[in-house]
């Protein structure tokens, strides 16, 4: 059996060394030089993506419903010899196109940037030195190093170490792990579950398995709620535009009216109508929410779950690195039998890797550089095979020659853990139980340590007490989320005595579960354990999806914080899943945001902006309803009853081209985010836009009676007047729905104010000096703005009784 290991064992450094001599490299990596060379020559290794050409998305902009119906009315107006009609139809569709083209080219610049910052790094050995590079830098010959939650860079040949597990059901459907081994290959975008090896890079980019196959990782494009809830609110519109025509369309057939001019109006009043700006203001208004997040180190990878960030109402939040400072010191020393605190503090030592950069390990070697002694017979050792972190085993093991030619094995860990290791423990589980619950009540985290002499006898050496002190900002943090109304409930596995000191810091009750708790509990008494508990302690990831989805059931928008590979399906479930700072690959690919900073704070203000977006959208949705009720319904009625055009087809582009095209400064507006979880109201919405529209229909008519019987005007001096009042009013409108109090009670932003001064202002121009529109003078649009002005005045304080009553006869919607 030797003599067939060890011929096995030939075999694998012959094929290791036939791989490095075919890739031109060596078991040390490449140069610097080298490297710089073949990324020349293959390129950077990423996927590829389908470039449109900007021509061709600019182009784009003429295509579809809308535009095909202000092409449509382009052509009939050229039909009729509207000149006029046509020159500014045309300008229209070339704006719309432009300001279109400009806005996505500036969300997806926005989105480019900050995707960066979510690039894939690799620890790849260059001239000799282990270093952190870009993942897109790598070529083949590299040798990197792949350990537990790392996402595979690129396809890859395994050199050295024992073995690990790989999840590959992003690219083979296969939904077990598959376990590796020296001389396999780890695909690119496969997802290490376990364990930590070398390996040779043998493809990248696009010749990778991953780039061949183009089955590239995706999430699902499911809509949120906002966007089903805009989506219904743009076809509630179209519709209404729609049947409206129809009717004028049919009177005019009645009255023997000119089918073509007919036809052309009622395409215009439809243009007019649809939301065109819709799909570029929720986009802006995203955008400009992420990059505002990113500036509080808060990186959105999927846009729409700023929305559901607002309905947040549970936040399940990781207690170490989140709450906690999450650097560990090792306070505490505790040996067993005739084991020494040095003894403990080396075989610990010994059982850690510098280069993995782990919390735990780090604070161990930071330990033993205090400790010279120990330090010194540390060094006089050697370790000859490495076992990381395994989250089966909770425990790190090693194979160690000492200074003496003992073969010895250590291993640190979970206490309990390192128990099962000893074939006889006797007394001591009792006594470690003790160690352990007496550490936890006073914040401490056990860490047990055992050795394995060369027979194959394993001791437990000791228990090293490590503490990660709260963050400053976590309990003032907890308190403001608090008055919020969201509930924050502190997750983490270490033991529940250890979640109860921390919680009693930070400002959170005292009601910490168990997760085994929570299983062993009914569905119902689950829920209602987990709606009221303050946290939950000796949580295992698989513990974190089924919390997620049992609150998920009872209408609670839950958000969820990780940083492990294991964390990635919860976070995946979650409504908004957060990777905190320094979470793996794994984490962060499956998260919705990911923080570049440590702490919860980062998160509350994420918070706050997703409700200050949320804000925004729901004053364009009110807004834009009440603006379709006012045009549509004062031209059909006009038009039905008195058999009179109040404007000109040339008017109502105008009036598109003046109400749509800087609405989008709305992004930018100055709102105040909202005490409690948002979540779309649309009898609210629907209520407020609908009056606000039907008092807008009331006070055009009234103008129009005044120009018509107290000023005496003719036909197309009133068509001005009204086209002055729907422009002056159109922004006013703005100024009504952005604000449930009073509209001096939040001032508007200057992006907004200033967008609807400049259109308000070139209206007015418009109409004084008769550019497309019969000239009025100053007097008459003077008039006009006082009217416009006192109708906005009394519509703001009757708002304040439609609130009230919309407030006090409506059900209250489960926050």
């Amino acid at each position: 059996m030797d003599q067939i290991a060890i011929g096995a064992e030939e075999a694998l450094r012959h094929q290791s060394k036939e791989i490095i001599e075919d890739l031109e490299t060596s078991p040390e990596g490449l140069s610097s030089s080298e490297a710089e060379q073949r990324l020349e020559k293959y390129g950077p290794n990423e996927i590829m993506e389908k470039q449109t050409s900007p021509v061709v998305k600019f182009l784009s902009y003429f295509w579809g419903p809308i535009p095909w119906m202000i092409e449509a009315a382009a052509i009939l107006s050229a039909v009729v010899r509207h000149w006029e009609d046509f020159t500014i139809i045309a300008v229209l569709l070339l704006l719309n196109a432009a300001v279109g083209f400009w806005q996505e080219n500036k969300a997806d610049n926005a989105i480019a940037q900050l995707k960066k910052r979510l690039a894939l790094s690799a620890r790849v050995e260059r001239d000799g030195k282990w270093k952190k590079i870009p993942a897109r830098e790598l070529v083949p010959g590299d040798l990197v190093r792949i350990r537990l939650g790392d996402i595979v860079p690129a396809d890859v040949k395994l050199l050295r170490g024992d073995w690990l597990e790989a999840d590959e059901s992003a690219l083979t459907g296969e939904s077990m792990p598959v376990e590796k081994h020296e001389q396999d290959v780890a695909y690119s975008g496969s997802v290490v579950s376990r364990g930590e090896m070398d390996a040779l890079v043998t493809a990248t980019g696009m010749d990778t398995y991953f780039g061949k196959t183009a089955k590239l990782v995706e999430s699902a494009q499911t809509k949120s709620h906002f966007q089903k809830t805009i989506v219904k609110i743009g076809d509630y519109l179209i519709a209404l535009a729609l049947a409206l025509v129809a009717v004028i369309c049919i009177v005019a057939a009645f009255r023997h009216e000119s089918w073509l001019t007919t036809l052309q109006f009622a395409l215009i009043l439809t243009v007019a109508a649809i939301p065109a700006a819709l799909p570029a203001v929720m986009s802006v208004t995203l955008a400009v929410g992420a990059s505002r997040l990113a500036k509080k180190k808060a990186i959105v990878s999927r846009l729409v779950a700023i929305e559901e960030m607002a309905g947040m109402d549970i936040l399940c939040s990781d207690k170490t690195g989140t709450i906690t400072e999450n650097k560990l010191t090792v306070g505490k020393i505790l040996p067993f039998g005739d084991f020494s605190e040095k003894d403990v503090l080396k075989y610990a030592a010994l059982a850690s890797k510098a280069e993995n950069q782990d919390p735990i390990d780090t604070a161990v070697l930071d330990k033993l550089s205090e400790d010279e002694e120990a330090a010194n017979e540390t060094a006089d050792c050697s370790v000859s095979d490495f076992k990381p972190f395994d989250p089966v085993t909770k425990t790190t093991q090693a194979s160690v020659l000492d200074s003496a030619g003992l073969h010895l094995k250590v291993a640190k860990g979970a206490p309990q853990a390192v128990l099962e290791k000893l074939e006889n423990p006797g007394d001591l589980e009792a006594q470690l139980d003790e160690i352990v619950d007496d550490l936890a009540e006073n914040g401490y985290r056990a860490l047990g340590v055992a050795q394995c002499d060369p027979v194959g006898v394993w001791q437990y050496v000791g228990v090293l007490g490590l503490q990660d002190p709260p963050r400053d900002d976590s309990a003032e943090t907890i308190d403001t989320a608090k008055n919020m109304n969201i509930k924050v409930k502190m997750v983490t596995g270490d033991h529940k005595a250890i979640a109860k000191s921390v919680a009693k810091q930070v400002g959170l009750g005292q009601n910490i579960m168990t997760a085994d708790q929570v299983e062993k509990a009914g569905d119902g008494r689950a829920l209602e354990i987990l709606e009221n508990a303050d946290g939950f302690a000796q949580v295992f990831p698989e513990h974190k999806y089924d919390f997620v989805e049992k609150l998920q059931k009872a209408d609670h928008i839950v958000g969820m914080t990780g940083d492990g590979v294991n964390d990635a399906p919860a976070l995946k479930k979650a409504d908004v899943g957060v990777a905190v700072a320094g979470a793996t690959d794994a984490a962060r690919s499956s998260a919705d945001i990911v923080l570049t900073q440590p702490g919860l704070s980062v998160i509350v203000d994420a918070i706050k902006e997703s409700r200050e977006i949320f804000q925004r959208m729901n004053s364009y949705a009110i807004y834009r309803i009440a603006e379709t009720i006012r045009i549509l319904f004062f031209i059909t009625t006009s038009i039905l009853v008195f058999n009179f055009y109040p404007v000109t087809a040339v008017m109502i582009i105008l009036l598109a081209l003046l109400n749509d095209a800087p609405i989008m400064a709305i992004a930018y507006d100055n709102v105040k985010y909202s005490e409690h979880p948002e979540r779309w109201d649309m009898r609210i919405v629907l209520g407020m836009a609908t009056f606000l529209g039907l008092v807008g229909v009331a006070a055009s008519f009234g103008l129009l009676y005044i120009g018509r019987h107290v000023f005496g005007l003719d036909m197309e001096a009133i068509q001005s007047l009204i086209f002055l009042k729907l422009a002056v009013a159109g922004h006013l409108t703005i100024f009504l729905a952005r604000v449930r109090g009073p509209f001096w009670s939040n001032a508007p932003g200057k992006a907004l104010f200033w967008s609807a001064v400049g259109t308000k202002a070139l209206a007015t121009l418009l109409v004084i000096f008769g550019w497309y529109v019969a000239p009025v003078g100053w007097r008459l649009a003077l008039f006009v703005w006082g009217y416009a002005i006192a109708a906005f005045v009394a519509t703001d304080l009757a708002k304040l009784l439609v609130y009230r009553l919309l407030d006090h006869t409506g059900l209250k919607f489960k926050r």
